[in-house]
Formats: structure tokens, C-alpha cells, sequence
């Protein structure tokens, strides 16, 4: 019982608990000579350390106070906090379109676990869409979890698994599916379910989330909402990324799943297109496409199904004084295909030629891409370039290098024929490679520059 009472606290943060007689799950008001708070006494993570008091303040946001500033600890009540969200049936409307979410894990469905302290997969997609009710407004919602990993699990098993029953559900007559992942990988898998499934007649849209749904600044709910507008109303009929668009819930962006990668580790706006523009924003107000380049939906069920991958693949972020003794054992491992993200237009150093020449000639595809994410590799440039070229390196035009490592894993489950591979690879699915970017592609706002600085003070008024 006092375990319970005291759960993960000990030394001197259990002490001051027992001192002022009171517990975990205990509302309390607390005077430190750090200020006053007012909440919830929490459990204390097993891997914490024993010097602090956590708090979920009324605000939803938890805080940790040291043990040995603490006052005075004045009990109000208790409200064990329940965070489980029962599942619901959605009601059904003959009018609106039929929607199905696929469940993979990550953070949009997850919760914070006081035992260990870290986030883990929790909801199923039912107990999702049961706390999020808005989603009834706009569709017939069916769910089904699939996985239940976060995103840095996923890999060809899953890959495969998700495709096929992507296929399935097309099969059945859906009009639209959204797929729910962790948001570290997810640019990896739009990419590779781009490849696997080609030419679909409805919307394929993923989301996720930056922080948990028990987090007051949570996105889960925005994104989900979203998502599912961009999966029933959407005309775009292609593997799409729906994620916050500026840092609040004005909107979010759709982005093609070729070229979307995940920028920023904490940011809720952390999505954006790289070397084009994105597809479209959505709101509450409908979709707004930015561009007309996209394969629109359709009414029959007919989709390219090619679930092939090859694992024996690796990215080479090349670096300043790497040894060729890396290249020789990449392919001592019997690794079949490197993406290589060079410098500046596509080059590495002279020292690892011989290493990716005894690669080529043992029949390693090699393909080059830049490292600056933005722009093309240009080989004939400069004479370092053309070297590489000659060496065997194929460029790989404008490719994002997590898109390219994940065309060459599918290419090569195909096939080991050099021109085959090389055919493959060069020809553009979904905008992998595009033929130039746009002027409005690349842009950073850099803090302290001048125009950005006015630029910030007229639109963020």
C-alpha cells in the first residue's frame, strides 16, 4: 500500500511526501522558496533520480520541483488521473464517405507512461477516434491497427504488411485511408509506399503527431482532423504527408510523399516539402491545392501493387576524411546498393575512389545524392565529379537521400541488372526526381536578417 502511495518515489523525495503526509495522486497546493504551484502529484519514473517532486500543474503541463526547497505541502483532495479513453462507434451516414484509418503506432497514438517516464504506444486507433468526435462530421470512420511500434521500428516487415492491406482496403471500395505513424520515420514510409503502391484511385494520407495526445499543446487531434478531411474530400490520389503547417493550428500541409522530410525534432510545424512546393493546405474551411500536377481520384478500384525490397542497402553520409575501409566493408557485408549523400554537387574524397571502384566492379549499385537537400547533383561540373561518374557512381538528379536509399532497397528487390536498376531508379514516379525546382522551393527564414525581420513584423502582427 505505501508502495502505491509512494510509487517510484524514494530518498529525499519520499521523505518530504511522508513529511507533509501526502502521496501520489494527491491535488495539492506546494510553497518552495521557488514560488508556489498548484496540482497533481505524479508518480515518479523508476529511472529517475530521487531529489525532485513531479507536478501536473492545472495547465496540463508537469514540472519538477527539488525536494529541498520545498515548504510546506498543503493536500486539497485526490483525483487519480484516468488516462484511458474508451473506444466509440461512430455514427454512420449513407451520405458521407467511407473512410478507413490504419494504425501503425508513434506518438499520434500514445501516452505518457509515469512508470518508466518515456511516451509509449497506447490508444488504438478506436480510442483515437472516439476522443476526437469532429472526425464524424466529415465521414464514415472505420479503424484498424495494424502495428503498434514507434516509428524507428518500422522497416520492410511492416513495409510490406501496410502496402498490401492498403491494396486490400482499395479492393473493398474505400473512398479514402489515412495511415497514423510515428513522425520520425514517416518521410521514410511515404516514400516507400509511394513505390509500392502506385496509381491509387483514392487518397493515402499520413499523419501523425510532434507531442502526445495527454500533452495540452498536442497536434494529434489537428492532424487526425485534417488528415481525414484531406482522405474523404481530398481529390488528390496520391501518398500524401498531413502534418501542422505554421507552428499553431491554423492549418495543415499536405506534402507528396517523395519529397517531405521531418526538419525540425520537437517543432509541430517540423514537415516541409524540399525542392518543390507543397500540394496543398487544409482547414476547417475545405482543401486548397497550391498546385495542379497530381493525380486526381477516380471511381474504379484498380491500383499498382509491388511490394518488393531488397535490405542489403545502405546510406553513406559522406564526411570530411572518411576511409575507404568503410566502402570495402559495406561490401564485405555483402551489401548490393549505396545512396551516397555527397558534398556540394555530389562529391566525396579522392582517397575513397579505389574503395568504390572495387565496389562497382563486384557489382554494388552506387547512386549519388547532396547532402544539402536542396538542389541537384551536377557531376560534369567539376573534374571531381566526372571522376566519380567514371568510377560507376550514377547521379541521382534531385533525390532526397532517404528517397533514394528507399527506391534503391525496392529497385533491387526487383532486379540486379545494372541497366535495369539504373532505368528504374531514373525514372520518375511520383516527383522523386523533378525536372527543375521552383523559385519559392527553397526558403529559410534566418532570425536577425532584416527582411525576414520585417517580413515577421507585418504578417505576425
Amino acid at each position: 500500500m505505501e508502495e502505491n502511495r509512494f510509487k517510484g518515489y524514494r530518498g529525499i523525495g519520499k521523505a518530504v511526501l511522508e513529511q507533509h503526509n501526502v502521496g501520489v495522486w494527491s491535488d495539492v497546493k506546494v510553497e518552495s522558496t521557488r514560488g508556489r504551484f498548484e496540482g497533481l502529484i505524479l508518480p515518479r519514473s523508476v529511472t529517475a533520480d530521487e531529489h525532485h517532486i513531479v507536478l501536473k500543474l492545472v495547465t496540463g503541463y508537469n514540472i519538477g520541483i527539488a525536494a529541498d526547497t520545498v515548504t510546506k505541502i498543503t493536500e486539497q483532495g485526490r483525483r487519480e488521473a484516468h488516462y484511458k479513453i474508451s473506444e466509440q462507434s461512430f455514427p454512420t451516414d449513407p451520405r458521407k464517405p467511407n473512410i478507413v484509418l490504419l494504425g501503425t503506432g508513434g506518438t499520434i497514438a500514445s501516452r505518457l507512461d509515469y512508470r518508466s517516464g518515456a511516451v509509449i504506444p497506447s490508444f488504438s486507433p478506436g480510442e483515437l477516434y472516439g476522443s476526437v468526435p469532429e472526425l464524424a462530421d466529415t465521414c464514415n470512420l472505420r479503424t484498424e491497427k495494424l502495428f503498434g511500434v514507434f516509428s524507428e521500428n518500422m522497416g520492410p516487415e511492416q513495409y510490406v504488411v501496410l502496402a498490401n492491406r492498403i491494396g486490400e482496403i482499395i479492393a473493398d471500395g474505400i473512398d479514402g485511408i489515412v495511415v497514423g505513424h510515428g513522425t520520425d520515420t514517416m518521410h521514410h514510409t511515404a516514400a516507400i509506399l509511394t513505390f509500392m503502391v502506385q496509381n491509387p484511385p483514392v487518397p493515402i494520407v499520413m499523419v501523425g503527431s510532434q507531442r502526445s495526445s495527454d500533452r495540452p499543446s498536442s497536434d494529434a487531434a489537428v492532424n487526425l482532423i485534417n488528415a481525414v478531411r484531406a482522405a474523404s474530400q481530398g481529390e488528390m490520389a496520391e501518398v500524401l504527408v498531413c502534418m501542422f503547417g505554421p507552428t499553431s493550428h491554423q492549418y495543415c500541409l499536405l506534402h507528396r510523399g517523395t519529397r517531405v522530410r521531418k526538419m525540425h525534432s520537437s517543432y509541430r510545424s517540423t514537415f516541409r516539402t524540399l525542392g518543390d512546393t507543397p500540394m496543398a493546405s487544409v482547414d476547417a474551411h475545405g482543401i486548397k491545392p497550391f498546385r495542379a500536377d497530381f493525380n486526381h481520384r477516380r471511381n474504379d478500384r484498380n491500383v499498382t501493387l509491388n511490394t518488393a525490397f531488397e535490405q542489403r542497402v545502405t546510406l553513406l553520409y559522406y564526411y570530411p576524411n572518411m576511409q575507404p575501409d568503410i566502402v570495402d566493408a559495406i561490401v564485405e557485408k555483402g551489401y548490393r546498393g549505396i545512396v551516397i549523400a555527397g558534398t556540394g554537387l555530389g562529391h566525396i574524397n579522392k582517397p575513397i575512389y579505389a574503395a568504390i571502384k572495387r565496389a562497382t566492379d563486384a557489382g554494388v549499385h552506387i547512386y549519388m545524392t547532396v547532402q544539402t537537400l536542396w538542389g541537384f547533383v551536377q557531376m560534369y561540373v567539376y573534374e571531381t565529379g566526372r571522376e566519380i561518374m567514371s568510377l560507376g557512381v550514377i547521379p541521382a538528379g534531385n533525390m532526397l537521400p532517404e528517397v533514394a536509399y528507399m527506391k534503391l532497397c525496392w529497385t533491387l528487390g526487383q532486379t540486379d541488372d545494372r541497366d535495369e536498376v539504373r532505368r528504374i531508379m531514373l525514372m520518375p514516379v511520383a516527383d522523386e526526381i523533378t525536372t527543375r525546382e521552383p523559385y519559392n522551393g527553397y526558403l529559410v527564414f534566418q532570425g536577425a536578417i532584416p527582411e525576414v525581420q520585417d517580413f515577421l513584423r507585418r504578417v505576425m502582427r
